[in-house]
């Protein structure tokens, strides 16, 4: 029997597509293997979104190329996509496929087969307009699943190199969206997560639809108990959207809302499409319209010409949002983009020491948010039992406000809707007692799942 072998760099969509090729190769027959072992093709998802990136995918490439020299060695992602010349370099790489075309991979390996000649295949992805469909039909932490509903992204962000390697914004049809849930809901699925490169984006391109509309199709899934957006801009937060966030009871009580910088001059050096005072403003309405809502956010610290006092403005912006956690992350240069070309490039000992009072302002946040919540019943589907102590009878899985719970409770309430009270707060996680499960037992064909 063929095997084949995975490794995956990078983002949530990126894990996603894999899973999707992955599906592909089921299809054939093929046996999957792990990536340290021997396998008859390697497939390398690979990243660019930094530097980095690019250095830690040609690692892995040159990696399976030792593992076995003669396994047909196929990378695809953001990287093969931006610099396919570069990846056909390295010797031993058999076929470079960029972030189209993937669910062409079955016939393309079948050709390398018979004739042994490398395959270029990527193609200018600026011209793309088609939505790629692949599909998942299930998940390995098989709580939630993931439904890719768009491709791309029109924004150009000044630090951000992703237009070149994804291409412009493509919506999935809104038909196949709803067909996928269903299919989800019918494997035993009890949340959905939308996902995408830029998820609130969806349907810009789609006359006479949106994303509202989307989520209002959804909320009649039968059987479907909550819906997440992975993440979404605040311009993108429209009154249509806030109607759905307040009407449906499926709609997840977690938003995440990127906003990258707390001071207007950075934001517009970042060419993002608000002001600080804009940005607000939606926060405001959304906690009106969802008490309790619990926002998470991405800060890049250290862009080029944030002075101490831009700083020092975006830390008590941050602490006035009462976000509920912060990714916070070093900004980076990334070569072919124009932030990395700017004067003014913030000195690292500078870069770190801010990153570490916005992970200390994150994390006292995310105690302040987890306290309000102390006695109070929230619904959790527990996902997987407590990794830090994996026999002790404890469960771990997320509100639907996003407040991480361990609990005790048997391993068969996995993927079940528990009525959680919360005992204890903490920083990353908060302790629960189980009070009842909910009625809605799983579809009988998803136990074997």
């Amino acid at each position: 029997m063929a095997t084949v072998a995975f490794h995956t760099l990078g983002c949530k969509v990126n894990f996603y597509d894999t899973e999707a090729i992955w599906q592909l190769f089921k299809n054939e027959g093929y046996e999957q293997v792990d990536f340290e072992q021997t396998a008859d093709v390697y497939v390398i998802n690979t990243c660019t979104v930094t530097n980095t990136g690019d250095k830690k995918s040609r690692q892995m490439i040159r990696r399976a190329i030792r593992r076995n020299p003669e396994a047909i060695v196929a990378v695809t992602g953001c990287y093969a996509q931006t610099s396919p010349a570069e990846i056909m370099a390295i010797p031993g790489v058999d076929m470079v496929i960029g972030t189209q075309d993937r669910d062409k991979i079955i016939p393309l390996v079948k050709q390398f087969e018979q004739e042994r000649l490398p395959i270029n295949a990527v193609r200018n992805i600026m011209k793309t307009r088609q939505f790629e469909e692949l599909d998942v039909p299930d998940f390995a932490d098989r709580t939630r699943a993931f439904l890719k509903i768009q491709e791309g992204c029109n924004n150009f962000c000044t630090f951000c190199i992703i237009p070149w390697s994804r291409g412009l914004m493509r919506s999935r049809e809104p038909e196949s969206v709803i067909k996928q849930a269903k299919a989800l809901v019918a494997a035993g699925y009890k949340e959905i997560v939308l996902t995408g490169i830029h998820t609130g984006g969806y349907g810009e391109d789609i006359e006479d639809y949106s994303l509202a509309k989307l989520l209002w199709d959804l909320d009649k899934v039968e059987g479907l108990n909550r819906i997440r957006i992975s993440s979404i801009e605040a311009s993108q937060i429209t009154d249509e959207v806030i109607e759905v966030l307040q009407a449906s009871d499926k709609m997840c009580r977690h938003l995440h809302i990127p906003l990258q910088a707390g001071d207007d001059q950075v934001l517009a050096r970042m060419r993002r499409k608000y002001t600080t005072a804009e940005f607000a403003k939606k926060i405001e309405r959304l906690h009106a319209i969802m008490p309790d809502v619990a926002i998470t956010t991405d800060v890049i610290v250290g862009f080029p010409g944030e002075t101490e006092e831009m700083f020092r403005d975006g830390y008590k912006f941050m602490e006035q949002m009462k976000f509920s956690e912060m990714h916070v992350f070093p900004y980076s240069k990334r070569t072919g983009t124009p932030a990395a070309r700017m004067e003014d490039q913030i000195d690292e000992e500078i870069k770190n020491a801010r990153v570490h009072e916005l992970i200390d302002l994150s994390e006292k946040m995310q105690l302040a948010y987890a306290q309000k919540f102390v006695g109070q019943v929230l619904e959790v589907i527990p996902e997987r039992s407590y990794k830090g102590a994996p026999d002790s009878g404890l469960l771990m899985g997320y509100s639907d406000n996003y407040v991480q719970l361990v609990f005790e409770g048997s391993e068969d309430l996995i993927g079940q809707i528990c009525h959680v009270q919360v005992t204890e707060a903490g920083v990353n996680e908060s302790k629960g007692n189980i009070l009842r499960v909910s009625e809605t037992a799983k579809p009988a064909q998803a136990a074997n799942l």
